[in-house]
């Protein structure tokens, strides 16, 4: 047996991959920052990044901006993201044809909040596509593409149980999806039994877990207040008394978020998702830890002895 544990192994990286999430920019200050990012998290190589899309197409413009910047400047494979809120089907087949004419394949196609915000009573639009399965169903009618969906390891705050919470799943892939990614979880043994609650249910496809590194406590609660999310007490602990200490905070978030990655490293899991808040820093850091490496900084590392 390797005295390594698998987390420590050089040859990790090789076995890992990586997707991260950015958000289209609304002011030049913004969009610097984004650029940043992108240019920082690129040599890493990852899977996909995706572009969020705001309730019925508000960010459209944005987000098709964005998108096409991505596939014109880098060598990253984009995912657009695409929401049935406040939008009818006429307009939603329009933006899918809009990417698909990009050249975009693929797409994480969601529900969407209501246009007034997380935890807002939700409305399907009359002549709307209903929720994410009729959207996946809409994406699938349009070729051959690579569709994420979203996943709830503590149910979707609107679904009453878990049953339905993972026949929403099912009907999802069995419209096209093609692997899942995870609302934030700060509990490794939650997503862990979300799992295997899909497996059960017949749900094969990837189920890959999203990552939320911790930039603001205060900023983070309220939205997984707003979401379903729990925040267990130890992860509060952590951060108490830092509201006004950013490096520290910055050096605990830094910790906890690699702290729960190397976990589900050792759990087997293989693929991640980070939610980045357009900012490099701790994805980054996150992704070193785990053996991720710039093509560049590849050359030469061997493997530990076994």
């Amino acid at each position: 047996m390797s005295r390594y544990r698998f987390s420590r192994r050089t040859d990790k990286g090789e076995k890992i991959r990586v997707s991260f999430e950015f958000f289209p920019p609304k002011t030049d200050e913004m969009e610097r920052r984004l650029w940043e990012t992108v240019r920082r998290l690129a040599p890493l190589d990852p899977d996909f990044v995706s572009v969020t899309y705001g309730a019925g197409g508000t960010t459209r413009e944005r987000t098709a901006r964005t998108v096409r910047r991505i596939l014109e400047e880098t060598a990253l494979t984009p995912a657009a993201h695409l929401t049935c809120v406040d939008a009818d089907r006429d307009a939603v087949d329009a933006v899918i044809r809009e990417f698909a004419g990009m050249g975009v394949k693929r797409f994480v196609a969601l529900r969407g909040d209501p246009a007034e915000g997380v935890g807002a009573n939700y409305r399907p639009h009359p002549n709307g596509y209903t929720n994410g399965a009729e959207l996946v169903g809409a994406l699938s009618r349009h070729g051959d593409l690579d569709i994420s969906v979203s996943a709830y390891p503590e149910k979707h705050p609107e679904s009453p149980d878990f049953a339905t919470d993972i026949e929403m799943l099912k009907r999802k892939v069995d419209n096209g999806a093609t692997r899942a990614i995870t609302q934030f979880f700060f509990d490794n043994d939650v997503y862990e039994r979300y799992v295997e609650r899909a497996r059960r249910a017949g749900i094969y496809i990837p189920i890959v877990p999203g990552i939320l590194p911790v930039h603001n406590f205060t900023q983070m609660t309220r939205f997984a207040g707003q979401c379903g999310a729990h925040v267990p007490a130890w992860l509060a602990e952590r951060f108490q008394g830092l509201e006004d200490d950013p490096a520290t905070h910055q050096l605990v978030a830094a910790a906890v978020a690699a702290e729960q990655v190397l976990d589900l490293v050792e759990r087997g899991v293989e693929d991640f998702h980070f939610y980045t808040m357009n900012r490099a820093d701790l994805a980054f850091a996150i992704c070193h830890m785990i053996g991720i490496r710039p093509a560049a900084e590849r050359i030469g590392v061997q493997p530990a002895a076994a």
